[in-house]
């Protein structure tokens, strides 16, 4: 059912955060805590995106990632379809990469799913990194209406033939239009869970700044401090302040402070209108004997 974690606060290695903890994506991967009957192990591949440290991106505005409104690099990614304890070049890396915001994942394939680097998190697009834990039920055939209504390249260009995939083209057309984040994650948690009951929807998204997750028939956890927050499939330490996300609710957070709200299902569609029934002139009727 993967494991998965978003991070913002000062400066930090992304080892610091994903392999360095106790209870770390690392350790998380080969002996999960709370999985709740999704898999035992996540070592279908893994992911880790962050962003570039600002101030080399105002120093070269001609280097290399875009740039939003806001003068922020777009997000830097690695992914794997290797276990992350099997790969070294990550861990060398992850030593000395620097960010002030990151999200990682570490993926346990659902049976039938392909375990390929582009089917792990984090999904990416310009500043957006996003990730899902958890499985559609039904899959691929619950939730094709929800599919027919995205444009059809956005479907051809799928990463992978994934849940995940999908759950991130649905939520990528939303914020292409501007909608806002937290809508956009309780809103599609809504409509697959009515088209597919029993998913499970743990959804992770942030743009370096803020953090908005899902907790949605899985665990999840968000520690907050003066200067940082973290939420997390499972606590990362023993620390205190780390609060467990009530099911069905929605996590936004940003450094020093979050807010946790209930996701209102989608309301059910009323029963259309009886047609009236059609008067047949007197004519018609005398002319049909």
């Amino acid at each position: 059912m993967c494991r998965h974690l978003a991070h913002v606060g000062p400066s930090r290695t992304l080892a610091s955060l994903i392999l360095d903890p106790p209870h770390g994506l690392l350790h998380q991967a080969y002996a999960p805590a709370d999985m709740r009957g999704g898999g035992t192990v996540n070592a279908d591949g893994f992911g880790a995106g962050w962003y570039p440290d600002a101030a080399l991106g105002a120093a070269d505005p001609h280097g290399a990632g875009a740039r939003d409104g806001s003068g922020r690099a777009d997000a830097a990614r690695y992914r794997s379809a290797a276990p992350i304890w099997a790969d070294p070049s990550f861990a060398q890396l992850a030593a000395v990469t620097r960010s002030t915001g990151v999200l990682a994942a570490v993926r346990s394939a659902t049976t039938g799913m392909p375990v390929t680097e582009t089917a792990a998190a984090p999904f990416a697009e310009g500043r957006w990194l996003f990730s899902h834990n958890g499985v559609i039920r039904g899959w691929p055939g619950s939730v094709a209406g929800l599919a027919s209504a995205l444009p059809t390249t956005d479907l051809m260009t799928l990463d992978a033939p994934t849940d995940a995939a999908l759950l991130w083209a649905l939520v990528r057309h939303r914020l292409r239009r501007g909608d806002d984040p937290a809508a956009v994650l309780a809103g599609t948690c809504a409509a697959v869970e009515a088209a597919a009951p029993g998913s499970r929807l743990n959804l992770l998204l942030t743009d370096g700044a803020t953090i908005w997750a899902t907790a949605w028939h899985h665990a999840l956890s968000v520690r907050t401090t003066t200067d940082t927050t973290t939420v997390a499939s499972e606590p990362l330490d023993a620390l205190p302040a780390w609060i467990q996300v009530p099911d069905r609710h929605l996590v936004v957070a940003r450094p020093g402070r979050h807010e946790l709200r209930p996701i209102d299902p989608v309301p059910p569609v009323p029963p259309s209108p009886p047609r009236p029934t059609e008067r047949v002139p007197e004519e018609n009727r005398q002319g049909a004997r």
